[in-house]
């Protein structure tokens, strides 16, 4: 068990006091159990109770070091204090007033961030994107299957396997990740096709094959993507390959949706990763670190794209002012540091885990990009082992370290945006640690 010298608690280093899960959290899980749906994918008993910058504090006082951020959410941190400012003001005058049919300044100066900083074709006149704002990544999703299908008349849309977009109906047809995502909840959205990720071949299979037997590209509508795939194991694809995508898209008609909802807000050191390849996408979807853990999503599109009249997509709570407020802040906060931060940090991560990997056969060369970063951990054949990734990331857990899985046998690294050099020291010793007593 880790703990510290003092009874003062550092701001690095976790400190377990209890023998997880202690007694309160034993008991909240219980009373969870008897009233909450099963659905839930929880795997370690955490409790949370507070968090602050890379720091979870249980409600038995015990203290973890985050290198999840929420599932990638909190990208300022936990409890940033000018967020939690931000949205303390906003509270305190106008909680809700629904952007669909009404105006505020805190959804108005949004958009008008989103819109500069949007990597389309400089306009020559007017905003560089029309925003639309959601609760959610999958929303995001949703609305942009309808947006594309509107905008070009068509209906068919391209996915990829792997791929992971949300699980309401329509961005659950597009999700490729797991089985278990879409098992017993067929018929799906028609007229979506996947394919493999990441890979020219995949490219070649969809001209090649597909476009000339079974999928005319004239009635396809859009083609999504991660640029990175996050659920999906943090998959960066093969040079080329997006801008690829951008070709065909063009030489037929169809639009590229940029699903940045893991991998934008300056997680990969971009604000948008789709930067890192300097490809222009038609429309991107946005969500998880966009407001620092207040439910927030967006669509960006190029404004010739974003034509749909009144009454034709609406949300009651996407665009809520208090989530608007915290994402201001979160955008200010990221531009001022916290991107360079993602860049410089996730350097820092990619070469301890190099060497991490250079030391133990079982532990894959990193990928990724920022602090966007996983590694896969193998069986003694060199073949994916997801029995040892979950021994791995539950006993990190026992050890103060929070770590989420991803793809068939990865652990991803999606920590806070603000985290510091001795955090990830912390976290590349524990694994070490971890490593060296399960082998």
């Amino acid at each position: 068990m880790l703990s510290l010298p003092t009874n003062r608690p550092s701001p690095h280093i976790p400190r377990l006091v209890t023998t997880l899960p202690g007694p309160r959290a034993r008991s909240i899980i219980e009373r969870d159990r008897n009233v909450t749906s099963p659905s839930y994918t929880r795997g370690y008993p955490l409790v949370a109770a507070k968090g602050e910058g890379c720091t979870i504090e249980d409600v038995d006082g015990n203290i973890f070091l985050d290198m999840t951020a929420g599932i990638a959410v909190t990208s300022t941190g936990h409890s940033h204090p000018e967020v939690v400012k931000a949205i303390q003001n906003q509270a305190a005058n106008l909680l809700h007033m629904s952007g669909t049919d009404f105006y505020y300044e805190p959804m108005v100066e949004l958009a008008e961030k989103l819109a500069a900083r949007s990597p389309f074709p400089l306009p020559l006149n007017g905003a560089q994107a029309k925003v639309f704002f959601t609760n959610s990544g999958a929303e995001s999703n949703e609305g942009a299957i309808k947006l594309a299908r509107y905008y070009t008349g068509r209906a068919g849309i391209v996915a990829f396997l792997g791929a992971f977009h949300g699980r309401t109906y329509g961005a659950m047809s597009l999700t490729g990740s797991k089985i278990v995502q879409r098992q017993r909840f067929g018929p799906l959205l028609p007229g979506i096709t996947h394919i493999p990720y990441g890979t020219h071949a995949g490219l070649d299979y969809l001209e090649e094959k597909l476009f000339s037997t079974v999928l005319p590209p004239q009635e396809v509508a859009a083609m999504i993507v991660e640029p990175i795939q996050g659920e999906g194991g943090y998959i960066v694809p093969e040079d080329g390959f997006l801008a690829r995508i951008r070709d065909i898209c063009d030489r037929y008609g169809i639009l590229m949706i940029v699903d940045e909802v893991q991998s934008g807000m300056g997680r990969t050191g971009r604000l948008f990763a789709i930067e890192h390849w300097n490809v222009m996408p038609d429309i991107i979807t946005l969500a998880k670190g966009i407001a620092s853990g207040l439910p927030l999503g967006a669509i960006l599109a190029r404004p010739e794209i974003m034509t749909w009249t009144p009454g034709s997509h609406a949300t009651t709570f996407g665009g809520n002012p208090v989530a608007c407020a915290a994402a201001n802040v979160t955008l200010q906060l990221l531009e001022a540091s916290l991107i360079d931060n993602a860049k410089d940090m996730g350097e820092l991560l990619v070469a301890g885990l190099t060497q991490l990997a250079a030391k133990y056969d079982c532990v894959s060369l990193p990928r990724g990009k920022g602090l966007m970063v996983a590694i896969d951990l193998l069986d003694s054949s060199g073949n994916l082992d997801s029995t040892l990734r979950d021994r791995l990331v539950d006993g990190a857990f026992y050890k103060g370290l929070l770590l989420l899985g991803c793809g068939k046998a990865a652990i991803r690294f999606c920590p806070p945006l603000v985290i510091d050099s001795v955090q990830i020291q912390v976290a590349l010793q524990i694994l070490s640690d971890l490593l060296a007593e399960i082998l």
